[in-house]
């Protein structure tokens, strides 16, 4: 286990929720890459920390600001990490409350790649899918 690596885990977490914002610009490289998988405009590669904030933006703007993201537990070695957390919101009438993981690849605690899976593939698409995509 890499103790600093899943502290650093616990202040972006905690920066999602309110806490230090500066957590995000130490932790997640200038560089990095989020790939989110799916379908829906959400899942793409996101190419930079300024896309990768541009997600986080965009999450809480179509979501009212009620996306949250919770962390449940996370595991770390010298170079990888898994986060495990509870993602929940409301928009369009609907609601999300599923597991994702993060699987993060990093250097000295900054992360590099990481990788977000819902554990809920259909409850996460429905749930970001566009209005117009309802029939």
């Amino acid at each position: 286990m890499n103790a600093a690596a899943l502290a650093g885990i616990r202040r972006v977490f905690d920066a999602f929720r309110g806490g230090d914002p500066r957590a995000l610009f130490e932790l997640i490289a200038e560089d990095a890459v989020w790939i989110v998988n799916g379908t829906v405009p959400v899942a793409q590669e996101y190419n930079g920390r300024d896309r990768i904030f541009e997600l986080f933006r965009e999450t809480r703007r179509l979501t009212d600001g009620t996306y949250l993201s919770t962390l449940r537990w996370a595991l770390a070695d010298d170079e990888h990490a898994v986060a495990v957390y509870r993602a929940q919101g409301r928009r369009l009438g609907r609601e999300l409350d599923i597991d994702q993981v993060l699987l993060i690849e990093h250097v000295d605690g900054v992360w590099r790649h990481i990788t977000a899976i819902p554990s809920d593939p259909p409850a996460f698409e429905a749930f970001w899918a566009e209005a117009q995509d309802e029939r």
